[in-house]
């Protein structure tokens, strides 16, 4: 490609509106340019990549007998009726763009393609000897995001690779469920992503068991949790953790409510009784969905919504505001307690605080505080589950010699067992080997191309730009021809271009007549992660300027020993 014939101009200033580093970069280096909000056109350079690691997925994904098929992206309502997800998707929260066709009907631009896929393997399979099935397809989503942001982190439109698995029963699951996860640990390697798999909630999909492939980057939207000495991992909505159990009073001491003007947070709160902080005791009030329920937590930890949410089986958990907790417990915020609350409120607890002996809480009391507390003396025992935050500095729940620590990641695939949650409902079955039918059981796995792309650059770049890695860069080499006022330099350029291009090589040639800062400017911008320098200079040395994109040095070579070291690094 000579870039004089290119199209996607390159910006020198930072764009105002750019969130992230990714965001800002490709806008600038021309990969992206934004059509409305959350919508972007893929510009020639970025759509290389973007088919790049469309291609690597492909190779996976056939590898491991998965069968690609190219799915309709407007959806009828009736399929999502079936599914019980069309009013979820379609109210004032939803994120799917849903509308009235000419004829009447409603359809949707589809988020996801559960339903269809499903509609599918219903159609075409009747027997457990046409299972197991592995499906996939490369195509674009859409998602009426309430603030589209980060550029192609969360947009409106993106380029998804989702790939479903159908299978007889648990264990050919199971079996396929290995499968893709190996095979998107080694998309992920491919393309060279510094990347954690971490067990995660499924979210509004749905599923048994649940991983999301998280590539590391400060920038990153989610918090994970992993131990320093074994491979357990996790995000921090589903993250488990230990805590050290201390020893306890040997004896009950009665309760009494202490006064403790404006004190309110556990760690001035534990100095002015004179106790550790893990003696100390959070509760917090939620308003969970119609009902208003009380949640206990150790001092040391903090409550995980998402916990309290998928036990109490409800659609939406949030804080109960002051008025419902004034009016609860006739204090103000930060004085709640599990002590003498109102019938209707229900109280759960962290199976941490079970075990303690004359423990501080909330004494529903503005300025007061409980000490001394004691199940079943003072209070009924509650309902004990893991409902913690698991936090750096936790005990690994895994192995008995770590400790959790925290990192930042962008989620750029996940993978699912969604077991018979579709085909029960949509009536996806299949006769076994004793003619009795079974809904099929589902395996859902996904990889955002175009957030991959975006992800890549949040971990690979430097104050000058882009640092694509080899396998998915738009071009492997970058091709600098300077001083081409000169005949000998412009004739050596276009003889060193075909060759490149002879060996298989992707190669960007810079034609432009623009000065040598400028060039450099550009590569640096793009990203390329070759560049090869021809001027007047390297033509009277016979020699070639060779520098890697990472590297801050540039060694000068042979046209051999160039060639040489270009194809062993694009090996």
């Amino acid at each position: 490609m000579r870039q004089s014939k290119h199209t996607g101009k390159t910006l020198k200033e930072d764009p105002k509106d750019a969130q992230t580093i990714a965001h800002k970069l490709m806008l600038r280096a021309g990969y992206i340019k934004q059509v409305s909000a959350g919508v972007y056109t893929y510009m020639p350079f970025l759509l290389r990549t973007l088919n790049k690691i469309s291609q690597i997925i492909r190779e996976e994904m056939n590898a491991c007998e998965c069968e690609e098929l190219l799915m309709p992206a407007l959806q009828p309502k009736e399929l999502w009726v079936e599914s019980d997800r069309w009013e979820g998707y379609t109210d004032s929260d939803g994120i799917m763009f849903s509308f009235k066709d000419r004829r009447g009907g409603m359809v949707c631009l589809g988020p996801t393609h559960e339903e269809v896929i499903t509609d599918i393997v219903r159609k075409e399979v009747s027997s457990y000897k046409h299972l197991p099935k592995r499906l996939y397809q490369i195509q674009t989503k859409f998602r009426d995001e309430i603030r589209p942001r980060f550029g192609l982190m969360r947009p409106r439109e993106f380029m998804m690779n989702d790939a479903y698995s159908f299978d007889l029963d648990e264990a050919g699951l199971e079996a396929s469920y290995r499968v893709m996860h190996d095979a998107y640990h080694n998309i992920c390697e491919c393309i060279g992503l510094a990347y954690r798999c971490v067990e995660a909630d499924a979210g509004a999909i749905g599923g048994i068991d649940c991983h999301d492939f998280m590539v590391l980057a400060d920038t990153g939207e989610d918090t994970i949790v992993c131990c320093d000495t074994c491979e357990y991992a996790a995000t921090q909505e589903v993250g488990e953790s230990r805590l050290e159990v201390y020893p306890q009073d040997k004896e009950e001491k009665p309760m009494e409510a202490v006064y403790g003007k404006g004190l309110i947070g556990v760690e001035p709160l534990a100095e002015f009784l004179n106790i550790p902080v893990w003696k100390t005791t959070k509760t917090l009030l939620f308003q969970a969905d119609n009902k208003v329920v009380a949640v206990m937590v150790r001092g040391d930890c903090d409550v995980n919504k998402i916990k309290v949410k998928k036990f109490l089986q409800c659609d939406e958990v949030t804080l109960a505001s002051p008025e419902v907790i004034k009016e609860l417990t006739g204090a103000e915020v930060g004085y709640a307690g599990p002590v003498g609350l109102p019938p209707e409120v229900t109280v759960i607890a962290d199976h941490y605080t079970r075990n303690r002996i004359n423990f501080e809480c909330g004494a529903n009391k503005t300025d007061y505080h409980n000490i001394n507390a004691n199940f079943g003396r003072d209070l009924p025992f509650p309902t004990f589950r893991d409902f913690k935050l698991a936090k750096q500095g936790n005990l690994c729940p895994r192995c008995t010699k770590g400790k959790l620590g925290e990192a930042r990641g962008i989620e750029v695939g996940y993978i699912t067992k969604l077991g018979t949650k579709y085909s029960e409902k949509m009536n996806c079955t299949c006769l076994d080997k004793e003619g009795k039918p079974h809904p099929i059981v589902m395996g859902c796995y996904c990889l955002g191309v175009s957030r991959i792309a975006a992800a890549v650059i949040e971990q690979n770049h430097d104050d000058s730009g882009i640092i694509w890695p080899v396998h998915i860069a738009p071009f492997q080499v970058h091709l600098i021809a300077l001083n081409l006022e000169s005949e000998e330099v412009k004739n050596e350029a276009e003889k060193l271009y075909r060759q490149l291009l002879e060996e298989k090589i992707d190669v960007l040639f810079d034609d432009r007549d623009l000065r040598a800062g400028e060039k450099f400017s550009d590569a640096d911008l793009l990203g390329m992660p070759i560049r090869l320098t021809i001027s007047k200079r390297t033509c009277k040395e016979q020699k070639l300027e060779l520098k890697f994109r990472n590297k801050s040095k540039s060694e000068l070579l042979t046209y051999e020993e160039a060639l040489k070291t270009i194809k062993n690094f694009c090996a």
